[in-house]
């Protein structure tokens, strides 16, 4: 059995309050092992003996929409995926330790060239971004709420569905489930 790490997309967000025990019923209920999570954010880490990650994603994906009524877009890493994300660090050290937030968000697919312009062009003097497959890191001098730059502009601008993540909640998530 691998251990995998399904992100879920607007889970306790814009009016979608689901509880923790829910979320581990339910994956519990679609077969998966030694489901957990971690913090009220939509953070599920499971086991299964399934090897692809991408049908893994849709059958959660359909799981959680009959069962909860709404869509929940599914971002699913395996432990060491996990553990790769939190060890990257795309901007300098310096910049690093200046940031008010730092961030990553999930993506399914890599993004294309075209895609990758639209999300520099969110580029300013307070943000800057970095893509690495399947992952988009998010460096703001402000806080993200004083940003320009959102999830939703994101989105809108590039056509595909992510969610983000604090790189202090990763580095955490990485150091308990994949040491």
């Amino acid at each position: 059995m691998a251990r995998y790490v399904a992100f879920l997309r607007a889970v306790n967000v814009g009016g979608h309050i689901v509880k923790m025990e829910v979320l581990r019923r339910l994956f519990v209920k679609s077969g998966f092992a030694s489901v957990e999570t971690f913090i009220a954010s939509g953070n599920v880490v499971f086991e299964s003996s399934a090897r692809d990650a991408a049908k893994l994603e849709r059958a959660i994906e359909a799981a959680l929409e009959q069962a909860l009524g709404f869509e929940v877009a599914t971002f699913v890493r395996t432990a060491g995926e996990l553990a790769s994300v939190a060890a990257r660090e795309p901007f300098p050290r310096s910049r690093l330790d200046e940031a008010a937030a730092f961030v990553v968000g999930f993506l399914a697919a890599p993004l294309d060239g075209a895609a990758v312009e639209r999300l520099m062009a969110f580029r300013t003097g307070f943000d800057d971004f970095h893509v690495d497959a399947r992952e988009i890191y998010w460096l703001s001098r402000r806080r993200q709420g004083e940003s320009t730059f959102s999830n939703a502009a994101f989105e809108k601008a590039v056509g595909t569905r992510t969610t983000f993540r604090s790189m202090t909640t990763i580095g955490k998530m990485a150091a308990k489930y994949a040491p």
